[in-house]
């Protein structure tokens, strides 16, 4: 049996998703927890890996698994193995033919800017803090010249082993609420580093340092050197995935505002 999984966690005192030698990881964390329930040696698969302080609101996984469990024993017996930073927040059995990277249409990411002149003691690793004003309608103006099909080169990280750099950004949303300041992206899939380059940039923009059209520039030169700085992991949330309906994932409402063609996309067809 196949079972998928959403994970929320913290990833303050993780070394990111993937499991490493000689750091804890939340891969293998999750991966000890669930073999304990199922009795048996488990891996587990990610729709997208996370890095080094990054936080997940909805990270989606699956594994296989000989051991005949509900979805209430997945859930309630592995969070009685996980630490109190690391949840699973749903469980549901599937057949062989999902997977939670393959199978996914989009994912949403969510940086948070904590905008105000003094820092927050604790907010420290949930937030990147910014003391200088931003005008999040420059950061807009600037954020839609990324939204379509392009070659995102200037904003992957040069260790990215994609073997492509072309993606498609389904949208861009930056919106403040009082203090704080969200920069909401969809895309079918991301590089390495690509939210947090894409968020330097738009803070670079936000801050007056670059005009709004500076990162149309920055997109058509295809390298990474030209564009600005790298923005912190700790405001990084990976909201949630989306997958076909059929398989039944629970959907973000954020994924509302897909293009039609898209939310309607079925890879059977």
């Amino acid at each position: 049996m196949r079972t998928a999984i959403g994970i929320e966690y913290d990833g303050s005192n993780y070394h990111g998703w993937q499991r490493q030698k000689n750091h804890q990881s939340i891969q293998s964390v999750v991966e000890k927890a669930v073999s304990k329930v199922a009795n048996e040696p488990v891996s587990i698969v990610c729709a997208g890996r996370t890095d080094s302080g990054v936080h997940a609101l909805e990270q989606v996984a699956h594994f296989d698994s000989c051991a005949e469990r509900d979805t209430q024993a997945w859930l309630m017996g592995t969070n009685a193995y996980l630490p109190a930073d690391i949840r699973i927040i749903w469980a549901k059995n599937l057949n062989i033919k999902f997977h939670a990277r393959t199978s996914a249409i989009a994912r949403f990411y969510r940086y948070v800017i904590l905008n105000r002149s003094v820092a927050s003691a604790l907010l420290k690793k949930q937030v990147t803090w910014h003391p200088r004003p931003l005008d999040v309608q420059r950061m807009q103006k600037a954020a839609n010249f990324l939204i379509g099909s392009h070659d995102f080169s200037s904003f992957r990280a040069q260790a990215c082993q994609s073997r492509s750099p072309f993606r498609t950004m389904y949208f861009i949303n930056v919106q403040r609420k009082d203090d704080k300041i969200d920069i909401v992206v969809s895309a079918n899939a991301f590089l390495h580093h690509m939210v947090r380059n894409i968020a330097g940039v738009l803070i670079d923009v936000g801050n007056g340092k670059n005009e709004p059209e500076w990162v149309a520039d920055v997109l058509a030169m295809r390298n990474r050197k030209d564009a600005g700085v790298t923005a912190p992991p700790y405001g990084l949330y990976l909201g949630s995935v989306y997958y076909p309906e059929h398989f039944g994932i629970p959907k973000h409402p954020v994924f509302d505002q897909l293009p039609d063609s898209i939310s309607r996309f079925d890879p059977r067809k």
